[in-house]
């Protein structure tokens, strides 16, 4: 008799723990629900439903809405001129100057036409990128990078002087060709700088390569045009290192200036009214722009898209939280990290926000 008793008070106690009643759920407002295809294919309505699908389609939801926010205070009038002791004459064009960071494999795959697209409208105030960013859009006006496969055989590869990168295939004849296209640069920044006095940092060293390239496919050549500088400070790590190296054998003496370019980012920041960052990637370029906007107590507006995790400390996996105990990003923020690969989304937020505000302005004005 006890043991059915004992049977009872287990059953009842099973139930109790899988039907458990909700307390308040008056918090809970937004339903989960994705896109109803019975109402057809459009595109547009289907990102909106993002929002509200959950998982990362959800972080893509609330970055639209951030970068959103960023263009709608960079709308705003300016307030008074946020003066800063110095020599530097940069100051804000906007209400919030948007600082765009993005790794080399960003410009080496079919991302590099999204950027092109944000510089030659002048839709971000400055890029902080690595060697490979810059270099490989200059050499994408001098030769192509070709479509291959992540399981092609890198002995093989390397027997016929091709280079990989992921499932992206770049001859090394590539290099050759910008080998000779940097070597007259080069002779002439160092010519520069005996007889003028130049000083080149990497910013400078950029907008003059885009100047020489004269290329509207390059992001470089429209960064230069639209007087948006280029931050490399790791401009010898790529191509760009050893066409420098290459070119010291014989004509020794060129100074890379990196003090000015960090003063030049940290006053962007300072002098900012506002500030807003996306970070494509992670390692130098993101940790760069963080500690620039560190030196204002954070930026308000923040986007990261990377695929990387926190669990190894590493800064390219770190979530904007992390960011706010630096003072990078502000305590008020309403930062966003969507979890996913650049090449699928980017475009597409792109297109919810700059592209979308572009295309409806330049419809006003009937353009």
């Amino acid at each position: 008799m006890s043991h059915c008793l004992k049977m009872k008070n287990g059953v009842f106690e099973a139930i109790n723990a899988v039907l458990r009643k909700s307390e308040d759920t008056s918090n809970l407002k937004e339903e989960v629900r994705g896109y109803d295809w019975n109402k057809g294919i459009n595109y547009g309505r289907l990102l909106e439903t993002y929002a509200n699908t959950g998982f990362q389609a959800t972080n893509f939801g609330l970055a639209v809405n951030e970068i959103n926010k960023m263009i709608e205070c960079r709308q705003q009038p300016t307030p008074a001129q946020n003066g800063v002791n110095g020599t530097d004459h940069w100051s804000p064009k906007n209400n919030c100057t948007i600082f765009l960071g993005y790794t080399s494999n960003i410009i080496s795959c079919g991302l590099r036409e999204t950027i092109k697209f944000l510089v030659q409208h002048k839709m971000i105030d400055c890029i902080v990128t690595t060697a490979g960013g810059v270099e490989e859009d200059i050499i994408k006006c001098l030769a192509p990078t070709y479509l291959g496969d992540f399981h092609l055989d890198g002995n093989a590869l390397r027997d016929k002087a091709i280079n990989r990168i992921g499932n992206l295939l770049a001859p090394n004849d590539n290099y050759c060709k910008f080998q000779d296209w940097i070597m007259p640069l080069l002779d002439q920044l160092l010519q520069e700088q005996r007889t003028d006095g130049a000083l080149w940092s990497p910013s400078k060293i950029v907008k003059r390569m885009g100047e020489k390239v004269n290329d509207e496919e390059s992001v470089c050549y429209w960064a230069a045009k639209n007087d948006i500088p280029v931050f490399c400070p790791a401009l010898t790590d790529g191509s760009i290192g050893d066409m420098i190296f290459f070119h010291s054998l014989n004509s020794p003496g060129l100074i890379v200036d990196i003090a000015s370019d960090v003063r030049r980012l940290d006053l962007m920041a300072i002098k900012a009214y506002n500030s807003g960052m996306i970070i494509v990637g992670g390692g130098l370029v993101k940790h760069h722009i963080c500690n620039a906007n560190l030196m204002r107590n954070g930026a308000e507006y923040v986007v990261y898209l990377n695929t990387a995790s926190e669990f190894d400390g590493s800064d390219a996996g770190a979530r904007p939280d992390e960011a706010k105990s630096w003072g990078k990003i502000k305590q008020s923020a309403t930062p966003v990290k969507i979890f996913a690969e650049a090449t699928l989304v980017f475009p597409l937020l792109v297109g919810e926000t700059f592209a979308k505000h572009y295309f409806a302005n330049k419809a006003k004005n009937g353009f």
